[in-house]
């Protein structure tokens, strides 16, 4: 059985008659990517703050690898590493007397902590460029590299790839999957990049207006937005039997009495029509389907006029 890393339970946030989270139940195993997606303003950042004890609960649970209690959870924070928004580093220290300066500040053993910092997120050959000079992506580097100082086994980044350009969230998301092959840090990476996270995870959940809306395995997923032809028909299981029978394929889904998705000749919806016709079968309708991530959770949230 695989390690639980985080675990919430209900975990509630208010501002005054505001729900900023809803009874939030996350689950994230050791050695997943999970990506937590929704627009801006859906309570991401607030779930993270409440994770990394920057914010309080209004009410629920939290448990980091599996710790009873906030005492508890207080000593297992020691694993994790988390960025919420870029730290404040001295503009004119460069990239390792800042790091420096942070873990002698944290208490952070072994000077040699930022040397595999830096070499983690990137950053061995800045020299001693001042801060000030960075670019945004190598400031963005340079906050992992914080966050990674203490060897984390749990990851939490808060819309890490904000402003960076193409060549900047591919060096990051390149990072990233580092991390998690090479040391098997877990990671939980909030974003409204869509087409980003979907490089990235091995899990979603969905959020919108504090509401987890759906915790779902990228697999799983995959399989949803898998492309397809929807059948329509009056009698599935009569369906089903063709498609076997005169078509000589078993891949497709009954999704209910009167829709099959089928996954075959995708590129031959007549002759699956005239087969179902002949063979009896009552057909309303025969539709390509097929979406990706971001097709997915508009239609989870009500549709683009709602994004």
């Amino acid at each position: 059985m695989a390690e639980q890393v985080l675990t919430t339970r209900g975990l509630t946030k208010r501002y005054g008659h505001a729900l900023a989270a809803d009874h939030i139940n996350l689950d994230l195993e050791r050695g997943q990517i999970y990506g937590l997606v929704g627009r801006n303003g859906a309570g991401k950042t607030t779930i993270i703050r409440m994770i990394t004890a920057q914010t309080t609960p209004t009410e629920g649970d939290i448990s980091l690898f599996g710790a009873q209690g906030e005492r508890e959870n207080a000593r297992m924070r020691a694993r994790t590493g988390a960025m919420v928004e870029t730290p404040s580093f001295y503009p004119y220290l460069n990239a390792r007397q800042n790091l420096e300066y942070y873990r002698i500040q944290r208490g952070i053993p072994g000077r040699n902590a930022v040397d595999e910092a830096l070499e983690a997120a990137g950053l061995t050959d800045t020299g001693t460029k001042p801060f000030k000079h960075f670019s945004l992506g190598m400031k963005q580097r340079l906050g992992l590299a914080l966050a990674l100082m203490n060897r984390p086994d749990l990851l939490l980044l808060d819309e890490p790839i904000n402003g960076l350009d193409p060549e900047g969230i591919v060096e990051f998301r390149n990072l990233l999957l580092k991390l998690n092959r090479d040391r098997q840090t877990t990671i939980l990476i909030s974003s409204h990049i869509l087409s980003e996270l979907a490089n990235l995870a091995t899990c979603y959940g969905f959020i919108d207006h504090g509401v987890l809306l759906e915790q779902i395995s990228a697999a799983r997923l995959s399989e949803k937005c898998r492309a397809c032809l929807e059948l329509r028909v009056d009698d599935a299981a009569k369906a089903a039997r063709v498609l076997e029978e005169d078509l000589a394929t078993r891949d497709f889904e009954v999704l209910s009495p009167s829709v099959i998705r089928l996954y075959s000749h995708l590129d031959r919806p007549g002759e699956v029509t005239r087969a179902l016709v002949e063979a009896g079968v009552g057909l309303s309708a025969v539709e390509p389907q097929g979406a990706n991530l971001e097709d997915y959770f508009l239609g989870l949230i009500g549709g683009v006029h709602h994004a």
